[in-house]
């Protein structure tokens, strides 16, 4: 069970965490500092290497969080709201994810590869919309992790 529960704080802290720096302190400062030509090629490098981290958190948070359920709390049935909460929240997160890799971030890759730094800065202003959402979301999802069992 530590082991489960490391794992899938870890993941969370990964995910989230990485979506706080990207939004609050690398997207101000690339603002300040990166040509606005070369914007879409750093997000397109910088989101490819956080991505990966991003689908194996999703993976280890799914496969950790359904083992505690079914493991610790003996189903659906034994867990509590906040356990229900944090996955329907989670999913919401991983569909939203998906559609940022699969959609706008796909589009980034593209202009990207065809140095087009207006469809390129058009795609990252999509994937930051998305990724407040998704920030927003997750700090809930850390909230009621921390604290849901005490509400």
């Amino acid at each position: 069970m530590s082991l489960a529960i490391a794992l899938h704080v870890l993941s969370a802290v990964i995910w989230v965490g990485g979506m706080f720096y990207a939004y609050m302190a690398m997207r101000p400062a690339v603002v300040e500092v990166i040509d606005a030509s070369q914007r879409g090629v750093l997000w397109c490098h910088t989101l490819s290497r956080f991505f990966k981290w991003v689908w194996l958190a999703i993976v280890l948070l799914l496969v950790t969080g359904y083992w505690m359920i079914f493991n610790f709390f003996g189903g659906m049935a034994g867990a509590g709201w906040h356990i229900h909460a944090m996955q329907g929240l989670g999913i919401v997160m991983m569909l939203l994810f998906f559609h940022v890799y699969f959609a706008p971030f796909s589009r980034l890759k593209k202009a990207v590869a065809n140095q087009d730094p207006q469809e390129g800065a058009r795609q990252v202003g999509q994937i930051r919309k998305l990724v407040a959402v998704n920030l927003v979301l997750g700090l809930i999802v850390v909230v009621i992790g921390a604290a849901g069992r005490y509400l």
